[in-house]
Protein backbone atom coordinates (compact mmCIF):
# COMPACT_ATOMS: atom_id res chain seq x y z
CA UNK A 1 0.00 0.00 0.00
CA UNK A 2 1.18 3.18 -0.57
CA UNK A 3 1.20 6.99 0.90
CA UNK A 4 -0.73 8.32 -1.97
CA UNK A 5 -3.82 6.15 -0.79
CA UNK A 6 -3.98 7.14 2.50
CA UNK A 7 -5.15 10.70 1.04
CA UNK A 8 -2.70 12.73 2.55
CA UNK A 9 -1.83 16.03 2.31
CA UNK A 10 0.10 16.73 -0.58
CA UNK A 11 2.91 18.62 1.38
CA UNK A 12 3.30 15.64 3.72
CA UNK A 13 3.71 13.18 0.32
CA UNK A 14 6.19 15.34 -0.88
CA UNK A 15 8.19 14.97 2.45
CA UNK A 16 7.87 11.49 2.47
CA UNK A 17 9.39 10.73 -1.34
CA UNK A 18 12.29 13.48 0.02
CA UNK A 19 12.96 11.09 2.50
CA UNK A 20 12.65 8.08 0.28
CA UNK A 21 9.28 6.93 1.73
CA UNK A 22 7.55 4.38 -0.47
CA UNK A 23 5.11 1.81 0.42
CA UNK A 24 4.05 1.45 4.04
CA UNK A 25 4.58 -1.44 6.48
CA UNK A 26 1.93 -3.55 7.82
CA UNK A 27 1.43 -1.39 10.84
CA UNK A 28 1.44 1.73 8.80
CA UNK A 29 -1.69 0.03 7.18
CA UNK A 30 -4.00 -0.40 10.14
CA UNK A 31 -2.88 2.26 12.38
CA UNK A 32 -3.01 5.41 9.95
CA UNK A 33 -7.17 5.23 8.68
CA UNK A 34 -7.65 4.22 12.35
CA UNK A 35 -5.72 7.25 13.52
CA UNK A 36 -7.50 9.68 10.70
CA UNK A 37 -10.87 8.38 11.77
CA UNK A 38 -10.07 9.86 15.33
CA UNK A 39 -10.35 6.22 16.66
CA UNK A 40 -8.40 5.42 20.34
CA UNK A 41 -5.07 2.48 19.04
CA UNK A 42 -3.55 0.29 21.43
CA UNK A 43 -0.46 -1.31 19.65
CA UNK A 44 1.44 -4.17 19.93
CA UNK A 45 4.75 -4.07 17.70
CA UNK A 46 8.49 -4.57 17.73
CA UNK A 47 10.77 -2.03 17.37
CA UNK A 48 11.54 -1.55 13.44
CA UNK A 49 7.88 -1.67 12.15
CA UNK A 50 7.49 2.00 11.40
CA UNK A 51 4.99 2.76 14.66
CA UNK A 52 6.46 6.38 14.76
CA UNK A 53 5.15 7.29 11.53
CA UNK A 54 1.84 5.73 11.74
CA UNK A 55 1.33 7.49 14.88
CA UNK A 56 3.04 11.02 13.31
CA UNK A 57 1.51 10.92 10.14
CA UNK A 58 -2.26 10.73 10.36
CA UNK A 59 -1.50 13.87 13.46
CA UNK A 60 0.57 16.33 10.98
CA UNK A 61 -2.27 15.46 8.57
CA UNK A 62 -5.20 16.60 10.79
CA UNK A 63 -2.87 19.69 11.48
CA UNK A 64 -2.71 20.91 8.41
CA UNK A 65 -6.57 21.06 8.08
CA UNK A 66 -6.91 22.63 11.60
CA UNK A 67 -4.00 24.37 12.62
CA UNK A 68 -4.21 26.44 15.93
CA UNK A 69 -1.22 28.13 17.32
CA UNK A 70 -1.23 26.00 20.70
CA UNK A 71 0.12 22.21 21.83
CA UNK A 72 -2.41 19.62 20.19
CA UNK A 73 -0.10 16.74 20.40
CA UNK A 74 1.90 15.43 23.34
CA UNK A 75 3.79 12.36 22.88
CA UNK A 76 5.62 10.97 26.19
CA UNK A 77 8.76 8.23 25.55
CA UNK A 78 10.93 6.22 28.48
CA UNK A 79 14.13 7.76 27.13
CA UNK A 80 16.37 11.06 25.79
CA UNK A 81 17.25 9.09 23.09
CA UNK A 82 13.84 8.12 21.69
CA UNK A 83 12.45 11.86 22.56
CA UNK A 84 15.00 12.77 19.95
CA UNK A 85 14.70 10.36 17.11
CA UNK A 86 10.70 10.90 17.56
CA UNK A 87 11.38 14.89 17.46
CA UNK A 88 13.73 14.17 14.23
CA UNK A 89 11.25 12.57 12.34
CA UNK A 90 8.86 14.67 13.13
CA UNK A 91 10.86 18.08 11.52
CA UNK A 92 11.18 15.19 8.44
CA UNK A 93 7.73 14.68 7.84
CA UNK A 94 6.63 18.16 8.58
CA UNK A 95 9.54 19.80 6.81
CA UNK A 96 6.79 21.53 4.19
CA UNK A 97 4.54 22.32 6.93
CA UNK A 98 3.85 25.32 9.11
CA UNK A 99 4.10 22.55 12.17
CA UNK A 100 6.38 22.93 15.28
CA UNK A 101 7.35 20.70 17.69
CA UNK A 102 9.78 20.63 20.67
CA UNK A 103 11.34 18.04 22.71
CA UNK A 104 11.06 18.03 26.69
CA UNK A 105 13.73 15.71 28.48
CA UNK A 106 16.21 15.70 31.36
CA UNK A 107 20.18 15.63 31.43
CA UNK A 108 20.41 19.48 30.11
CA UNK A 109 21.65 22.97 31.39
CA UNK A 110 20.09 25.86 32.39
CA UNK A 111 19.58 27.19 28.35
CA UNK A 112 17.87 23.45 27.82
CA UNK A 113 15.43 24.64 30.55
CA UNK A 114 14.77 27.59 29.43
CA UNK A 115 14.03 26.54 25.68
CA UNK A 116 11.87 23.92 26.91
CA UNK A 117 9.72 26.49 28.98
CA UNK A 118 9.41 28.90 25.90
CA UNK A 119 7.84 26.24 23.94
CA UNK A 120 5.93 24.92 26.68
CA UNK A 121 4.66 28.12 27.35
CA UNK A 122 4.08 29.41 23.52
CA UNK A 123 3.04 26.02 22.58
CA UNK A 124 4.62 24.04 20.24
CA UNK A 125 2.43 21.97 18.03
CA UNK A 126 4.24 18.85 18.90
CA UNK A 127 5.75 18.49 22.41
CA UNK A 128 7.84 14.85 22.61
CA UNK A 129 9.12 14.75 26.26
CA UNK A 130 9.99 12.28 29.17
CA UNK A 131 7.75 11.73 32.00
CA UNK A 132 9.92 13.09 34.82
CA UNK A 133 10.96 16.20 32.91
CA UNK A 134 7.83 17.52 31.47
CA UNK A 135 6.30 16.71 35.15
CA UNK A 136 8.93 19.27 36.83
CA UNK A 137 7.54 21.70 34.32
CA UNK A 138 4.10 20.83 35.10
CA UNK A 139 5.01 21.48 39.12
CA UNK A 140 6.14 24.71 37.97
CA UNK A 141 2.37 25.63 37.54
CA UNK A 142 3.49 27.50 33.48
CA UNK A 143 2.69 24.35 31.71
CA UNK A 144 -1.20 24.51 29.95
CA UNK A 145 -2.64 21.49 28.34
CA UNK A 146 -6.42 22.38 27.15
CA UNK A 147 -5.69 22.21 23.23
CA UNK A 148 -4.59 18.94 23.49
CA UNK A 149 -6.26 16.72 21.28
CA UNK A 150 -3.71 13.44 20.90
CA UNK A 151 -2.19 12.33 23.56
CA UNK A 152 0.58 9.35 22.70
CA UNK A 153 2.39 6.94 24.71
CA UNK A 154 4.96 5.17 22.91
CA UNK A 155 7.42 2.33 24.09
CA UNK A 156 4.56 1.86 27.25
CA UNK A 157 6.45 -1.20 28.32
CA UNK A 158 9.67 0.37 29.14
CA UNK A 159 8.91 3.12 31.00
CA UNK A 160 6.73 0.56 33.27
CA UNK A 161 10.08 -0.87 33.48
CA UNK A 162 11.61 2.06 34.24
CA UNK A 163 9.32 3.37 37.47
CA UNK A 164 7.60 6.13 35.44
CA UNK A 165 4.01 4.62 35.69
CA UNK A 166 2.65 6.74 38.50
CA UNK A 167 4.46 9.92 36.57
CA UNK A 168 2.19 8.94 33.39
CA UNK A 169 -0.63 8.83 35.37
CA UNK A 170 -0.13 12.15 36.47
CA UNK A 171 0.43 13.52 33.01
CA UNK A 172 -2.65 11.97 31.38
CA UNK A 173 -5.29 13.04 34.94
CA UNK A 174 -4.18 17.01 33.72
CA UNK A 175 -5.19 16.20 30.39
CA UNK A 176 -8.66 17.15 28.57
CA UNK A 177 -10.96 14.22 28.76
CA UNK A 178 -11.75 14.73 25.29
CA UNK A 179 -8.84 13.57 23.45
CA UNK A 180 -7.58 10.83 21.46
CA UNK A 181 -5.31 8.64 22.74
CA UNK A 182 -2.81 6.22 21.20
CA UNK A 183 -0.96 3.80 23.20
CA UNK A 184 2.03 1.76 21.41
CA UNK A 185 4.43 -1.51 23.82
CA UNK A 186 6.04 -3.88 22.27
CA UNK A 187 4.77 -6.41 25.08
CA UNK A 188 1.42 -6.34 26.88
CA UNK A 189 1.79 -7.03 30.65
CA UNK A 190 -0.85 -7.08 32.95
CA UNK A 191 0.17 -3.72 33.98
CA UNK A 192 -0.16 -1.84 30.48
CA UNK A 193 -3.50 -3.84 29.92
CA UNK A 194 -4.80 -1.59 33.30
CA UNK A 195 -3.52 1.28 31.88
CA UNK A 196 -4.82 0.92 28.75
CA UNK A 197 -8.08 -0.02 29.92
CA UNK A 198 -8.28 3.25 32.48
CA UNK A 199 -7.24 5.70 29.08
CA UNK A 200 -8.61 4.51 25.92
CA UNK A 201 -12.09 4.26 24.31
CA UNK A 202 -12.86 1.40 22.72
CA UNK A 203 -9.53 1.35 20.97
CA UNK A 204 -8.81 -0.51 17.87
CA UNK A 205 -6.46 -3.17 18.70
CA UNK A 206 -3.13 -3.83 16.23
CA UNK A 207 -0.44 -6.17 17.07
CA UNK A 208 1.97 -7.48 14.65
CA UNK A 209 4.76 -9.66 15.78
CA UNK A 210 4.70 -9.61 19.50
CA UNK A 211 8.66 -10.24 20.70
CA UNK A 212 10.13 -11.36 17.11
CA UNK A 213 12.98 -10.17 15.65
CA UNK A 214 12.27 -8.72 12.02
CA UNK A 215 12.60 -10.96 9.46
CA UNK A 216 15.24 -9.70 7.75
CA UNK A 217 17.82 -10.21 10.50
CA UNK A 218 20.73 -12.95 10.21
CA UNK A 219 20.76 -14.35 13.58
CA UNK A 220 23.76 -16.25 14.75
CA UNK A 221 24.99 -17.29 18.12
CA UNK A 222 28.68 -18.25 19.29
CA UNK A 223 29.84 -20.27 22.16
CA UNK A 224 33.04 -18.12 23.91
CA UNK A 225 34.56 -17.93 27.37
CA UNK A 226 34.71 -14.29 28.68
CA UNK A 227 38.55 -13.61 27.07
CA UNK A 228 38.16 -14.64 23.55
CA UNK A 229 35.32 -12.04 23.39
CA UNK A 230 37.37 -9.11 22.28
CA UNK A 231 39.56 -10.97 20.07
CA UNK A 232 36.56 -12.63 18.10
CA UNK A 233 35.04 -9.51 17.98
CA UNK A 234 38.01 -7.74 16.54
CA UNK A 235 37.84 -11.07 13.67
CA UNK A 236 34.45 -10.29 13.01
CA UNK A 237 35.13 -6.27 12.28
CA UNK A 238 38.35 -6.77 10.05
CA UNK A 239 36.37 -8.59 7.84
CA UNK A 240 33.87 -6.39 7.80
CA UNK A 241 35.44 -3.66 5.81
CA UNK A 242 31.98 -3.24 3.03
CA UNK A 243 30.02 -2.76 6.54
CA UNK A 244 29.83 1.45 7.59
CA UNK A 245 28.02 0.65 10.84
CA UNK A 246 28.78 -1.91 14.03
CA UNK A 247 26.57 -1.32 17.21
CA UNK A 248 28.46 -3.52 20.21
CA UNK A 249 25.97 -4.08 23.48
CA UNK A 250 27.05 -4.73 26.58
CA UNK A 251 25.74 -5.22 30.00
CA UNK A 252 27.17 -2.34 31.80
CA UNK A 253 28.54 1.40 31.43
CA UNK A 254 32.26 0.46 32.81
CA UNK A 255 32.52 -2.62 30.07
CA UNK A 256 31.33 0.33 27.36
CA UNK A 257 34.60 2.07 28.04
CA UNK A 258 36.97 -1.06 28.07
CA UNK A 259 35.51 -2.18 24.93
CA UNK A 260 36.61 0.65 23.42
CA UNK A 261 39.88 0.91 23.91
CA UNK A 262 40.73 -3.09 23.22
CA UNK A 263 39.04 -2.46 19.75
CA UNK A 264 40.32 0.62 18.81
CA UNK A 265 41.94 1.12 15.51
CA UNK A 266 43.62 3.54 13.34
CA UNK A 267 41.76 2.68 10.24
CA UNK A 268 38.01 3.32 11.79
CA UNK A 269 36.66 5.04 14.78
CA UNK A 270 35.66 3.43 17.60
CA UNK A 271 33.08 5.26 20.24
CA UNK A 272 31.48 4.11 23.57
CA UNK A 273 28.00 5.69 24.61
CA UNK A 274 26.00 5.35 28.18
CA UNK A 275 24.30 7.61 30.60
CA UNK A 276 28.24 8.77 31.72
CA UNK A 277 27.87 11.06 28.89
CA UNK A 278 26.25 14.25 29.38
CA UNK A 279 23.06 14.49 27.11
CA UNK A 280 24.99 16.74 24.53
CA UNK A 281 28.10 13.99 24.22
CA UNK A 282 25.49 11.98 23.22
CA UNK A 283 24.31 13.69 20.67
CA UNK A 284 27.38 14.42 19.17
CA UNK A 285 28.50 10.61 19.17
CA UNK A 286 25.24 9.50 17.65
CA UNK A 287 25.84 12.01 14.85
CA UNK A 288 28.88 11.19 14.06
CA UNK A 289 27.96 7.28 13.96
CA UNK A 290 24.65 8.29 11.68
CA UNK A 291 27.01 10.24 9.41
CA UNK A 292 28.86 7.00 8.93
CA UNK A 293 32.24 9.10 10.49
CA UNK A 294 32.26 6.37 13.56
CA UNK A 295 32.41 2.98 12.08
CA UNK A 296 31.69 1.19 15.68
CA UNK A 297 29.58 2.45 18.57
CA UNK A 298 29.74 0.47 21.68
CA UNK A 299 26.26 0.76 23.86
CA UNK A 300 24.29 -0.20 27.34
CA UNK A 301 20.91 -0.85 26.74
CA UNK A 302 19.81 3.10 27.01
CA UNK A 303 20.30 2.53 23.83
CA UNK A 304 18.65 -0.96 22.58
CA UNK A 305 15.14 1.21 22.58
CA UNK A 306 16.39 4.58 21.70
CA UNK A 307 17.93 4.64 18.73
CA UNK A 308 16.51 4.73 14.86
CA UNK A 309 19.89 4.64 12.23
CA UNK A 310 19.05 3.23 9.44
CA UNK A 311 21.65 0.87 7.49
CA UNK A 312 23.09 -0.84 10.86
CA UNK A 313 24.85 -3.56 9.08
CA UNK A 314 26.03 -5.44 12.11
CA UNK A 315 24.48 -5.98 15.77
CA UNK A 316 26.90 -7.85 18.33
CA UNK A 317 25.56 -8.44 21.73
CA UNK A 318 28.99 -8.70 23.77
CA UNK A 319 26.74 -9.91 26.49
CA UNK A 320 23.13 -11.81 26.33
CA UNK A 321 21.13 -9.15 27.69
CA UNK A 322 19.64 -9.81 31.36
CA UNK A 323 16.25 -9.49 29.80
CA UNK A 324 14.19 -11.96 26.95
CA UNK A 325 12.82 -8.82 25.75
CA UNK A 326 16.00 -6.46 25.75
CA UNK A 327 17.61 -9.17 22.95
CA UNK A 328 14.62 -8.41 20.46
CA UNK A 329 15.21 -4.54 20.77
CA UNK A 330 18.92 -4.95 20.61
CA UNK A 331 18.68 -7.29 17.07
CA UNK A 332 15.73 -4.74 15.99
CA UNK A 333 18.45 -1.88 15.38
CA UNK A 334 19.56 -4.17 12.31
CA UNK A 335 16.99 -4.94 9.38
CA UNK A 336 15.10 -1.60 10.10
CA UNK A 337 11.89 -1.08 8.05
CA UNK A 338 12.38 -3.88 5.56
CA UNK A 339 15.99 -3.87 5.49
CA UNK A 340 18.41 -7.13 5.91
CA UNK A 341 21.10 -7.11 8.90
CA UNK A 342 23.29 -9.60 11.31
CA UNK A 343 22.80 -10.30 14.53
CA UNK A 344 25.54 -12.30 16.61
CA UNK A 345 25.18 -12.86 19.97
CA UNK A 346 28.63 -14.46 21.96
CA UNK A 347 27.61 -16.70 24.87
CA UNK A 348 30.07 -18.07 27.99
CA UNK A 349 29.14 -20.83 29.90
CA UNK A 350 26.86 -18.33 32.39
CA UNK A 351 24.51 -16.74 30.15
CA UNK A 352 23.62 -20.31 28.13
CA UNK A 353 20.18 -20.19 30.31
CA UNK A 354 19.53 -16.92 29.65
CA UNK A 355 20.24 -17.19 26.33
CA UNK A 356 17.70 -20.32 26.19
CA UNK A 357 15.26 -17.92 27.52
CA UNK A 358 15.22 -15.71 24.35
CA UNK A 359 14.92 -18.71 22.03
CA UNK A 360 11.81 -19.59 24.02
CA UNK A 361 10.52 -16.09 23.45
CA UNK A 362 11.52 -15.93 20.06
CA UNK A 363 9.89 -19.31 19.51
CA UNK A 364 13.21 -20.50 17.36
CA UNK A 365 16.52 -21.95 18.54
CA UNK A 366 19.53 -20.60 16.67
CA UNK A 367 22.36 -22.03 15.78
CA UNK A 368 25.62 -22.38 18.31
CA UNK A 369 28.86 -22.25 16.36
CA UNK A 370 32.24 -22.42 18.16
CA UNK A 371 34.78 -19.42 17.89
CA UNK A 372 37.51 -20.21 15.33
CA UNK A 373 40.22 -22.63 16.32
CA UNK A 374 42.91 -20.14 16.65
CA UNK A 375 41.21 -18.62 19.75
CA UNK A 376 40.85 -21.95 21.66
CA UNK A 377 38.32 -24.22 22.41
CA UNK A 378 34.55 -22.91 23.14
CA UNK A 379 32.70 -24.39 26.05
CA UNK A 380 29.92 -26.71 25.17
CA UNK A 381 26.15 -25.67 25.35
CA UNK A 382 24.33 -26.32 27.97
CA UNK A 383 21.37 -24.29 28.59
CA UNK A 384 21.04 -25.38 32.07
CA UNK A 385 24.18 -24.16 32.81
CA UNK A 386 24.60 -20.74 34.91
CA UNK A 387 27.85 -20.36 35.88
CA UNK A 388 31.35 -20.64 34.80
CA UNK A 389 32.10 -17.46 32.72
CA UNK A 390 35.50 -15.80 33.33
CA UNK A 391 36.00 -12.08 32.92
CA UNK A 392 37.42 -10.66 29.31
CA UNK A 393 40.13 -9.34 30.84
CA UNK A 394 42.11 -12.26 32.27
CA UNK A 395 45.45 -12.03 30.24
CA UNK A 396 47.98 -15.06 29.85
CA UNK A 397 45.29 -18.20 29.10
CA UNK A 398 44.64 -20.03 25.70
CA UNK A 399 43.35 -17.76 23.05
CA UNK A 400 44.83 -14.87 24.75
CA UNK A 401 43.42 -11.31 24.68
CA UNK A 402 43.21 -10.29 21.47
CA UNK A 403 45.35 -7.31 21.54
CA UNK A 404 47.50 -6.35 18.58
Amino acid sequence: MTFEEFNLDPKILEALSYMGFEKATPIQEKAIPAIMEGRDVLGTAQTGTGKTAAFILPVLNEQMQEHKRETNTLIIVPTRELALQIDQQIQGFAYFLPVTSAVVYGGGDKHDWTQQKKALTEGADIVVATPGKLLAHMNMGYVKFKGIKHFILDEADRMLDMGFMDDIKRIEQALPRERQTLLFSATMPADIKKLASNILKDPVEISFGLSKPAEGVMQAAYLTYDRQKIAFVKQLIRDKDNYTRILVFTSTKKKVGEIVRELRNPKYRVEGISSDLDQREREEVLMRFRAKKTKVLVATDVLSRGIDIKDINLVINFDVPQDAEDYVHRVGRTARAETTGVAITLINPSDMYKFSRIEKLIERELPKLPVPADLGPSPEWNKRSQGGGRNFRNKGRRGGSGRK
